[in-house]
């Protein structure tokens, strides 16, 4: 796996790729262990992640609506299945757990559902942002209730959005990333 770091609207992200895709996309806040990776280097020329950028920026313009990038996130076979429903979250929409649950065929596993939402490990991309409570309200979310109230603004074309706020606590690449220097 190689990562790069790239600057954004919601702070720094660290890009993380294998050679048969996107691994990861992890928070400048993110908390140290949500994500599990072996990373061997930063490489800022790795095609998988070039792309990623160019995209991301594309996204962040308001220019993008769909990702067209290969991905290869690590999880368990219900967190891939949770991840592929977030997937069919239309661009500007949301859903709550719930009907995500119903949607995987499993009712009951609203909290299941959740704790797979809290991994997904390429945030922004498979849109979990796009989750929400059964009321509505904004929960859970790695970046930051702050970033993900961004990023719906950003998706319904809000005219008066900024960039969100709140002082951000920064960890070091080495804490979130397994070898990473």
């Amino acid at each position: 796996m190689a990562y790069t770091y790239m600057s954004s609207p919601v702070g720094r992200l660290t890009l993380v790729a294998t050679d048969n895709g996107l691994a990861a996309i992890l928070w400048e806040n993110d908390r140290p262990g949500r994500v599990r990776l072996n990373v061997a280097a930063e490489m800022k020329d790795h095609p998988v992640l070039l792309e990623t950028e160019r995209q991301l920026e594309e996204y962040f313009a308001g220019r993008r609506k769909e990702f067209a990038l290969t991905l290869d996130p690590s999880g368990t076979a219900f967190q891939r299945q949770v991840w592929n429903a977030l997937l069919t979250i239309p661009f500007g929409e949301t859903r709550s757990y719930s009907q995500i649950a119903r949607q995987i065929g499993n009712p009951t596993a609203v909290r299941a559902v959740g704790a797979a939402n809290g991994r997904n490990p390429v945030s922004i991309i498979v849109p979990c942002h796009r989750v929400v409570g059964s009321t509505g309200a904004l929960t859970g979310f790695a970046g930051g209730l702050d970033v993900k109230a961004y990023l719906l603004a950003l998706e319904s074309g809000l005219p008066s959005l900024s960039r969100p706020t709140t002082d951000r606590d920064s960890y070091c690449a080495g804490s979130i990333l397994n070898n990473a220097p």
